[in-house]
Parts: C-alpha cells; sequence; structure tokens
C-alpha cells in the first residue's frame, strides 16, 4: 500500500511539471496588459491545489 501511494505522488509531482512545463511554454504576447498578468499564473496554481488537496486526503 505505501508503495502505491510512493507511486502515485510520485506520478502526480511529474504531471504537476509537465503542466507546469507547458503553460510556461506558451508564445508570449508582443505587449500585455498590465491585467492580464495572473492570467498565466491561474493554470498551474489551480493544478497545484487540486494536486495538494487530493494529497491531503490520500494520506
Amino acid at each position: 500500500m505505501e508503495s502505491l501511494k510512493m507511486k502515485l505522488f510520485a506520478a502526480v509531482v511529474v504531471m504537476l511539471m509537465a503542466v507546469t512545463n507547458v503553460a510556461a511554454q506558451e508564445a508570449p504576447a508582443a505587449a500585455p496588459s498590465p491585467a492580464s498578468a495572473a492570467a498565466g499564473v491561474f493554470v498551474p496554481t489551480a493544478v497545484a491545489s487540486v494536486v495538494a488537496i487530493s494529497l491531503g486526503f490520500l494520506f
């Protein structure tokens, strides 16, 4: 059981790193407005929050 939890944790960490990497490689805008600065941060933050909650329930 403990081995399964560690494998699941490793898979979630790898998935989180991949999602963050893909989000960081988006084509940058020529002149982004100051209001749009939070849009690129929302998706990785939401994914990290879901992962943290699910790991809280697992462990």
